[in-house]
């Protein structure tokens, strides 16, 4: 699998991640064979990367904290949560509680590996991917701070809901009783989850805080420090990040993720917690699965693993047609797997599209 602009993308090329639509069902199934339709319909939608099969790459299997079912039946259940919100109707929490249950399972399971964000994002999709990806990199955080399960299922319920009062109706809440200028859909957030009570007030407060900042320059009431609670901290890191990387967020073009990963560690001790970019930079995967990039070497490879403790030195896989020694050959390939934790003089120098 390699992860590729849709631009350099062709007819035949063999879709290796399916792409949900808002309510979670199956827009294209992997293993699909491109067309010409499908390539110009994927740039309608608003698809700028794509998950693509390559022969060369074939035995690679990309490491997964969450698996494909849980992802798609978070997406389904948060639509169903978000169209009874935004039709102003109660929404059952059961559907959240049972997906979120699942997410922190699998990531207790697969603790060792390091997340990567590989979901393909269209207009249709673009917030309930980005609140699931939130969700599962405070998850992933969570069990990296230690945290017990109930404390888990606060932290992950208040991350996939964190952006719920962008949606919200409720004209009653403070931010509108108040008219408030700042970023309001914070309030809201809290005061529509706070009335659930099969949820934790605690759940409740991260869509309040999510954009406080530990200087005291955040939104909505200027907290600082202290003030902020280590979930809404975990957040509010989370938050910023798959903006960033996001083609429909409000930055003016994404990031790659190891960029991303820099703006973070810029901000810690200004808007983040230093401690929490810490355990956020052992989380993620600075470099994705399946994207290519140069080496200082000058040799071109795509990252086939990831290094747990060591996300900014992958595995990177280098295929040349020349000759050389203690090479195995695919066809008339020949293919070098480069451990970059084991490489300390070869860096990597640019991220190819």
């Amino acid at each position: 699998m390699k992860y590729v602009n849709v631009e350099l993308v062709e007819p035949g090329d063999v879709l290796a991640r399916s792409i949900y639509t808002s309510e979670g069902l199956t827009l294209l199934h992997a293993g699909v064979q491109l067309t010409v339709g499908m390539i110009n319909k994927l740039r309608r939608f608003g698809v700028t990367m794509l998950s693509i099969k390559d022969p060369l790459l074939d035995e690679v299997k990309e490491q997964e904290v969450v698996t494909e079912t849980t992802r798609k039946d978070a997406i389904r259940n948060l639509s169903q949560a978000i169209s009874c919100v935004q039709s102003g109707k109660n929404f059952d929490v059961r559907g959240i509680q049972k997906s979120v249950g699942s997410i922190i399972d699998e990531t207790l399971r697969n603790r060792r590996v390091l997340l990567n964000l590989g979901e393909i994002r269209t207009t249709d999709n673009a917030m309930y991917i980005h609140s699931l990806n939130v969700c599962m990199m405070a998850t992933v955080m969570g069990v990296g701070l230690g945290y017990n399960t109930a404390q888990l299922k606060e932290l992950a319920i208040g991350a996939l809901l964190h952006d719920v009062g962008k949606l919200s109706v409720d004209k009653e809440a403070p931010a509108y009783k108040k008219n408030s200028k700042t970023n309001h859909h914070t309030w809201l957030g809290f005061d529509l989850l706070r009335k659930k009570h099969e949820m934790s007030i605690v759940s409740a407060h991260i869509p309040l805080q999510h954009h406080e900042w530990v200087d005291g320059s955040g939104q909505p009431r200027g907290l600082t420090g202290d003030e902020i609670h280590d979930f809404a901290k975990i957040v509010a890191i989370c938050n910023y990040y798959d903006n960033l990387i996001s083609p429909f967020s409000a930055e003016e073009e994404p990031l790659p993720a190891y960029e991303a990963c820099e703006k973070v560690m810029g901000l810690a001790e200004k808007r983040f917690d230093h401690k929490m970019v810490i355990h956020f930079l052992r989380s993620i995967a600075m470099y994705p699965t399946g994207t290519s990039l140069k080496l200082s070497t000058g040799e071109i490879g795509v990252i086939i693993d990831q290094n747990r403790g060591l996300p900014s030195r992958p595995v990177v896989r280098v295929i040349r047609r020349d000759q050389q020694t203690n090479r195995r050959m695919v066809d008339d390939h020949e293919i070098t797997d480069i451990d970059l934790s084991e490489k300390p003089t070869i860096f990597i120098t640019a991220v190819m599209e």
